[in-house]
This record gives C-alpha cells, structure tokens and sequence, in this order.
C-alpha cells in the first residue's frame, strides 16, 4: 500500500513538472512571437503630389434689397425685381438649374434715439440667389445683366472644377514618385536598402476654392463697361504616407 502511494505521488511531481516546463516555454514563446513584428526596420514616410488646373465653373450670390413703409410694400418691390434678376440671368445664358433661391429675409427697421423709444421706420426685404457659370467668358457680362436688371447686392465668386480626375490622377503619380524617391534617398544614406512596401495610405485631392469678396453686399448701380473677372488656375493635390521595410 505504502509503495502504491509513492508511486502515485512520483507520478504526481514528473506530471506537475511537465505541466510547470510547458507553461515556462510557452511564456517565452508568446514575447517572442510579439516581439516579431518589431524585429524589421521600416521607415515611415509621407509625400505630396500637385497640379494645376483652370477652372471651368464658378459659383456667385447676387441679391435685391428694397425698403418700403409696409411689409407687403417691401416684398412686393423685392419680388418685382428679383423677377426681372433672374429673367437677365437666363437671357444672359445661366441655365434655370443653375440658379437656386438662397436667402430670403423680411426685417423692421428702427430709428434710435437716445432716450427714447425705437420709432418703426418701415421694412427691408432681401431675397439672394446663388448661380452656377459654366462659361467663364461670360461671367461677367452675367453679373453685368443681372445688376443693371435690379440687383443691388453682388456676394462671393469662388471657382470650381467639374471633373478633376485627369488632374488627381497625376497628383497621385508625382506623389508616389516622391514618397518612393525619399525611401531610397534615406535608405542609402543609412546604410540599408528598400525590401518592400508594408503599407500606404493617400489622403487630399481636389477641395472646392474657398469665396472670395467680390463686392461685399453693397448696392450697386448701373453699369457701363463690362466686369473683368480673371479665373486662374486651381491646385490639386494628392498626400500620401507610407510605411517601407529596409534591410542590410
């Protein structure tokens, strides 16, 4: 009975001492495998592309402002105008699709006086609309017409590009160029040389230019000579980033 137990607990040590060896080596195993992905060089690096294109449409707001003792005189004199706007804007060649309402506003105006209550002096209305040109020849010839047909205010220009994939597409070459050129160039210099690329990524392209004050919503007047407007060229440009493994 006695050699049966020790015999037991023998068994019970050689089983708990394989169990204890495996659980060391698989402790180790574990960094080791985590520690793999760090063991290559690599060389994290980012680059742009960039061109140039004319633009091909540009977007403006125009406006009529009137004033009038009542409300309904206000909006009356308003409507009557902005009719007359946007008749000039499609004789003028704007499609009807490229005109869009894009503010309307009735508002009490008021005479301070110190000491005093405001006293109501009448009522503004101001109806805006905002138009796309697809022919920047005759931009401003439109907006031209559309001030000597009533409208008072003259908002934003900005310039736009209606397809700009020609345009990305070469960004994105100049830019892998770039990124390839720079890994090399570092590569050497530290002594290693490209063995792949691990990952990439690209991030811009083509962004809508921003308005720029083309008359800052002040009345305007009749108008005799034509209205230059010089549409320059717009920048596309592609970012990327990329990460490259090096070896000896």
């Amino acid at each position: 009975m006695t050699s049966l137990f020790r015999a037991a607990a023998v068994g019970a040590l050689i089983l708990a001492g394989s169990a204890g060896a495996s659980g060391v080596a698989m402790a180790q195993t574990v960094p080791a495998t985590a520690d793999a992905a760090f063991r290559a060089t690599t060389l994290n690096l980012s680059a742009y592309g960039e061109t140039r294109q004319a633009p091909d449409m540009a977007t403006i707001t125009l406006g009529v402002t009137t004033e009038a003792p009542s409300a309904a005189e206000a909006m009356r004199l308003n409507a009557d105008r902005m009719t007359g706007v946007i008749a000039s804007l499609k004789k003028a060649g704007v499609d009807p699709r490229d005109i869009q309402t894009s503010g309307l506003n009735l508002n009490p105006q008021y005479l301070y006086v110190e000491n005093q209550p405001p006293k109501l002096t009448g009522y503004q209305a101001s109806n805006t609309v905002t138009i796309v040109a697809r022919d920047l020849k005759k931009l401003g010839s439109v907006v031209d017409a559309s001030v000597n047909s009533g409208a008072t205010n003259v908002g934003g220009i900005s310039f736009g590009i209606e397809d700009s994939g020609a345009s990305e597409d070469k960004a994105r070459l100049d830019a892998v160029k770039a990124v390839q050129a720079k890994a090399n160039l570092y590569a050497q210099s530290l002594g290693y040389r490209v063995a792949r690329l691990v990952t990439f990524s690209e991030s811009g392209g083509y962004a809508p230019q921003p308005p720029v004050v083309y008359a800052s919503f002040a009345r305007a007047e009749k108008m005799d000579a034509s209205t230059p407007v010089e549409a320059g060229q717009l920048k596309v440009r592609i970012d990327v980033s990329a990460t490259f493994e090096l070896v000896k």
